[in-house]
Parts: structure tokens; sequence; C-alpha cells
């Protein structure tokens, strides 16, 4: 495939992982609290992981809802944790956000840079690609994360909701970073794991919606759109 004039960049679980298997890292956390919330088989851990999983899927399901508490994830997990324990007759505020804030911290402490990134931006680049990196989130998180994993000047734009004050899969998200890098939507590739909000709502300007699915979950049941590509790999896009 010959390459864009452009690319714009998803951050978390692209570039970096952050958030990817929660069912693993919520299975690990749980077991440390297992004394505190009475689940001593891995049964009854499993009973805490869905109720917390589903809980949270109740509250990233309404669209305004989640893009309040993208720009404050920690919270969404007190609130998922403190529903997930009082629908399993143990509400108890406190031991959930003890939980919650420890999956947080949890969480940010096991980032990491995929293998190939750094490379794979710098050789785009390199080749006179037009980088720009998308991220929805909280400024200070988001900032953060990109200065520890030195992305920061690998890139012509960089845009994170909580500063522009929108976030995917608001279409204006995608024009104003397509603006900043001078180019067309027909001219540019968005590359991200959330179907959603890297291929489905890009295409819909015109662009290359390129999905990165990492573990090879396959494109979902009900997709409204297929990607122009699919890779597993990031390296995929040079060679």
């Amino acid at each position: 495939m010959v390459l864009p004039k452009a690319i714009l960049f998803d951050l978390d679980d692209t570039l970096i992982r952050a958030y990817a298997q929660p069912e693993e890292a919520w299975t690990r956390l749980l077991n440390v609290f297992a004394a505190h919330l009475d689940a001593h088989d891995a049964q009854s851990i499993d009973r805490v992981r869905v109720a917390v999983m589903e809980e949270a899927r109740g509250v990233w399901s309404d669209q305004a809802e989640a893009a309040k508490w993208r720009l404050n994830i920690p919270g969404a997990r007190r609130l998922s944790v403190r529903r997930g324990l009082a629908r399993l007759g143990r509400a108890d505020d406190a031991l959930a956000d003890r939980i919650a804030d420890a999956f947080t911290e949890l969480r940010r402490t096991e980032y990491r840079l995929y293998p190939d990134a750094h490379a794979t931006v710098d050789a785009l680049r390199d080749a006179g690609i037009r980088l720009a990196l998308v991220t929805n989130g909280a400024a200070e998180t988001q900032r953060a994360k990109i200065e520890r994993f030195e992305l920061a000047h690998r890139f012509h734009h960089i845009q994170i909701e909580g500063e522009f004050g929108q976030g995917k899969p608001e279409l204006a998200v995608y024009r104003h970073a397509l603006e900043r890098l001078d180019v067309e939507p027909g001219e540019a590739w968005m590359v991200g794991d959330n179907f959603e909000w890297e291929v489905v709502a890009p295409q819909q300007l015109g662009m290359c919606g390129i999905w990165y699915d990492p573990f090879g979950a396959g494109v979902p049941a009900h997709a409204a759109a297929q990607p122009t590509r699919i890779i597993k790999r990031l390296a995929e896009l040079v060679e």
C-alpha cells in the first residue's frame, strides 16, 4: 500500500499498551483484595470481576457520560467498583475506592511502549509523512504518557481531548488535526485500536481507517464499516 501524505495515530493501546486485556488485570488486582472481599477461590474472584466490569460497561455505554468520564478515568473506576460491590450485596465505598485506586496505579505502572512504536513513527517521519497524535483523555494524564515515552518530538501535531475540548469520535476532532497537518481527508490515514474511533468515524470523512488489532480480536460482529486495512504490528505500516 502506498503511504499517504499524513497519518493520525491514537495513543492508548496503539502506541502504548495501556488498557488492553482488562479481564486479566482485574483478576490479578482482585486477588490482592481477596480477604477484604471474602473471596477465597477463583470463582468468587471472577464473580466480583464480572460485576465490576459489567458496571463499567454501563458507565461507558452512554456517549455523553463517557465523554465526561474520559477526563476522569480514576473516578469512573471508583464508580464502577462501588456499583459492582453493591450489586453483590457488599456495598462498601471505602473498600471500593481502595480497589479502584489500586487498579489505576497498577495500570499506570504497567504502561508499556509497543516495541516497534518508536521505530515505526520515526521511519514514517523520515519518509516525509506528516504525523499527528490524536488522543482522548485528560490533558495532564495524557501529557504525562507522551513525555514518559518520548513521543512529543516525533509528531508534527499533538491533540488531546482535555486540551482541545472535544474527543473522538466527534468529526471536528479529525478535521482539526487534518487542518493542522494541511492535508485533505483522502490524503490521510487514522491508525488505532478503537473500531468506532479509528475506523468508522474517520471513514465518514473520507479517511482510511487502519485498525490496529494486536491480539487478533477480529472485526466486531455487527461492525458498521470495514477497516481499510488491519494490522497486528505497527511495523506493518512501513513494511
